[in-house]
């Protein structure tokens, strides 16, 4: 089986960790030159679930992997648009907030363009345990792959995001008739596009908004109902007081707030992000419904105020028990297909808790300022989590807002850490020896 060494060892080519790689070969290239990035996906995309060619960021491109932290970087957005013949247009368009596609695209030519870190994708990672143990001190991790290979590293950082959540009542159902968000573009495109559908699409946010207007429009006879918990659609909060709590520098106050400030500003923040619709999709959703009562061919709807108490399957149908919280009442909705717009977990992914019950900690391990995780003192291999850490930072850690900010200070702290350890006296493999040396893009 294959193996390999190297120093660093990032799991997931999302921006959280392409954000990385570009502050590892500006802040530390020498790290950068031992650094491997890998990936499960054969590509690099942002949202690929729901990379819809009309969706848009809610986010400044000025937040993209670098410029809060180097305005001057060869890896900004506005760079990435005058490499590829399309800053005209893009000042033209007179946006902030650039499509989906556009920073998926972004994303990838940042992963081409890095020349001393190493991407990797095909690399789907099944397991992460100590690796090396010197003197009693678990000094390194050995990261397992599906294919059978390994990677032991020094360091890890896992930036792979969130579980998807899948509510337990819709667990037992086929999977041919539930489709999670992150899923949604790839599984839809195989439905048939003129067969008269009866979908059910469960949330109230941005996410399961596009999934209600992407398979009204994509779908002429179909039967799209939305239902929600909360008491009707709401915009985002998008106020520019409350959006100087994503700056970076929030992070700090956030960091060091009580315990009891930290519940109630990421309560008072879900709106901002996970609560909410951009207007412009509110108006979509409103007017459709308008003009489809006008004419008489209602094929969208909305349910409010009302959860799903159970699901179950009855031959080729999918049975929902609807609870409407208003009544008390039960009445049953029989479709085709459930679409799941109920987000990601909230604990942290499967992979950090295997990692963190391999050393004998438990699933309240916390992370420092600095993103890393919290481990015995026998450990002393680092491992840091990127977006999964709202508790600790704010609700904008699940965010592109400060990837540029944060990146710098896990590069920082990476450094602090091999200035004050002992330096590494082991005889280095040839795998090793050749991680050092600059490799083209």
């Amino acid at each position: 089986m294959d193996h390999r060494d190297v120093e660093l060892l990032a799991i997931g080519a999302g921006p959280a960790n392409l954000a990385l790689g570009v502050a590892l070969e500006e802040l530390a290239p020498d790290l950068a030159a031992r650094t491997l990035i890998v990936e499960q996906h054969e590509d690099v995309a942002w949202q690929r679930g729901m990379l819809l060619p009309w969706s848009q960021s809610q986010v400044s491109f000025l937040k993209d992997l670098v410029t809060l932290r180097n305005p001057r970087s060869e890896f900004s957005f506005v760079n990435y648009l005058h490499s590829i013949g399309r800053l005209d247009e893009f000042i033209n368009l007179g946006s902030f907030t650039p499509y989906r596609l556009e920073i998926s695209d972004y994303l990838s030519w940042v992963a081409r363009s890095l020349t001393a870190v190493r991407v990797e994708h095909g690399r789907r990672v099944v397991g992460v345990e100590p690796g090396d143990v010197v003197a009693g001190q678990v000094t390194g991790w050995l990261v397992r792959f599906a294919d059978g290979s390994t990677v032991r590293c020094r360091d890890l950082v896992v930036g792979a995001g969130r579980d998807a959540h899948v509510p337990a009542q819709f667990a037992t159902l086929p999977r041919e008739r539930v489709i999670h968000s992150t899923e949604f573009l790839d599984r839809v495109g195989k439905l048939d596009p003129a067969a008269p559908h009866r979908v059910v699409v469960v949330g109230g946010a941005q996410s399961a908004a596009e999934m209600v207007w992407s398979t009204h429009q994509a779908f002429p006879n179909a039967q799209v109902t939305m239902v929600m918990r909360s008491i009707g659609l709401n915009g985002y909060e998008s106020s520019k007081f409350t959006n100087e709590l994503f700056y970076p520098s929030f992070v700090d106050t956030f960091n060091a707030a009580q315990p009891a400030a930290r519940e109630q500003l990421l309560q008072e923040m879900h709106r901002t992000n996970y609560a909410g619709l951009a207007p412009a999709m509110l108006e979509n959703l409103y007017r459709t419904i308008y003009l489809e009562k006008l004419t008489g061919a209602e094929r969208l709807r909305m349910i409010p105020m009302t959860e799903i108490a159970n699901a179950q399957s009855d031959g080729d149908e999918v049975v929902l028990t609807l609870l409407d919280r208003k009544t008390g009442e039960t009445d049953e909705l029989r479709c085709d297909v459930v679409m799941l717009g109920t987000g990601f977990a909230k604990r942290m992914p499967a992979m950090t808790r295997a990692l963190a019950a391999a050393v004998g900690v438990d699933d309240n391990f916390t992370v420092t300022r600095k993103y890393r995780m919290t481990l015995p003192a026998s450990v002393e291999a680092r491992v840091y989590l990127q977006g999964v850490n709202e508790s600790t930072h704010g609700i904008a850690d699940s965010l592109i807002s400060v990837l540029a900010i944060r990146a710098g200070e896990i590069v920082g702290d990476l450094l602090d850490g091999r200035a004050t350890s002992a330096p590494d006296t082991r005889p280095r493999s040839a795998a090793e020896l050749l991680a050092t040396v600059p490799h083209p893009a």
